[in-house]
């Protein structure tokens, strides 16, 4: 006889210890990231735009994974996006952990990331009421702005190397995409 392994419940999560690798719980179900190096030089190069724009302009915070976002207590969902952007407005969501929407997430895509699996994630995402969500694309050196609008996502545009990342919820942020991919 199989015996399924205990679910992770919020009360368990908060007691627990810290683990400082990339994971994300889902139905209380855990589960381990291992990013490559192509995601970490990305993610670098994403972060440190966006976090000295937003701190020059005092506009919020910007973290980057490990960093847990709680989108539900039960069963306990957690994601961990690459990087959030949490707006002053929002700041009510920020504690030791974020439990709530972030304005912005950044999700940078690797060739093991199933449809499947970032439907389930974006639709976590949506009902959280995060504002936007960037899909950097390693494979293909794009990335793909997602705005919610009515509780759905819908495509502002998807650019590539040669053009500028706008951004709806930090205006005035351009970003180079070719140098996003800078070193990889």
């Amino acid at each position: 006889m199989t015996t399924q392994p205990k679910l992770i419940t919020y009360q368990d999560y908060l007691a627990g210890p810290e683990i400082k690798q990339r994971k994300e719980i889902v139905d209380g179900k855990l589960i381990m990231f291992g990013p490559m190096r192509p995601h970490q030089i990305v993610l670098g190069n994403v972060y440190r735009p966006v976090w000295a724009f937003v701190d020059e302009n005092g506009m919020g915070e910007v973290l980057m994974a490990p960093s847990d976002v709680i989108v539900q207590r039960d069963p306990l969902r957690v994601r961990q996006p690459d990087i959030e952007f949490t707006s002053n407005e929002r700041a009510y969501i920020l504690g030791d952990r974020i439990e709530g929407g972030p304005d912005l997430v950044v999700e940078i895509l690797s060739p093991s990331n199933t449809r499947a699996y970032m439907a389930e994630k974006l639709a976590d995402y949506a009902g959280i009421n995060v504002r936007e969500c960037w899909l950097i694309a390693l494979n293909t050196r794009t990335v793909e702005v997602l705005h919610l609008e009515d509780g759905q996502w819908r495509t502002a545009y998807t650019r590539g190397e040669g053009e500028i990342l706008e951004s709806a919820v930090l205006p005035g942020l351009e970003l180079d995409i070719a140098g996003l991919f800078r070193g990889v």
